[in-house]
């Protein structure tokens, strides 16, 4: 199934610009970042590479996407349900654990949380690294250019609002589905 799914999106024009094997090992066990988040499609895309990098990739996405006949399918791809609505979800607990194995796990989460423009982004993504020790990843959505790109890893220090801009530094409004749902970090 997962072979098709990417073989649809290339079918589509997307370009998985994928490194060297074993030229970047912290993908094996990391955070993405996934930004910017202003549609549907942006899993079928962000799917797609994750499934191509050969990692141990687990999604969250929210409950609601979960009935049925979706969320059966969901789950065997690697989806992991969340609440967003309930902030004692459990959700980095149980994240930080799994990371605690020892194992390869890469987790995508969109930071911002929604598909609406929106200024704060959820801390979870952050708060999974820096417990877990791994870095974060940012990967681009670029529906002008159909690709996705990966950024440097950035690691987690104790301050939450600097790691925040840098992760943030690395996302512009025009690589938006739907530019106008995304807020740049320099906007006021």
């Amino acid at each position: 199934m997962k072979r098709i799914w990417i073989a649809i999106v290339k079918l589509c024009g997307w370009r998985l610009r994928l490194p060297e094997p074993g030229s970047r090992p912290e993908l094996e066990r990391c955070v993405f970042a996934v930004a910017p988040h202003t549609a549907a499609a942006d899993f079928l895309v962000g799917a797609a590479y994750l499934w191509s990098l050969g990692v141990n990739g687990k999604v969250f996405i929210k409950k609601e996407f979960f009935r049925w006949p979706l969320g059966p399918v969901l789950r065997r791809l690697g989806a992991i349900s969340i609440d967003r609505g309930n902030r004692k979800n459990g959700m980095v607990e149980a994240a930080v654990r799994e990371f605690a194995k020892g194992q390869g796990l890469a987790i995508a989460i969109t930071p911002e949380g929604t598909r609406k423009p929106t200024r704060r982004w959820k801390r979870g993504f952050w708060e999974i690294a820096h417990q877990a020790g791994v870095p974060i990843v940012p990967a681009c959505l670029d529906f002008g250019h159909k690709e996705i790109r990966i950024e440097e890893a950035i690691y987690t220090t104790d301050d939450y609002e600097a790691d925040l801009q840098r992760v943030r530094r690395c996302f512009r409004a025009s690589m938006a589905k739907h530019p106008e749902n995304f807020i740049e970090l320099d906007e006021k």
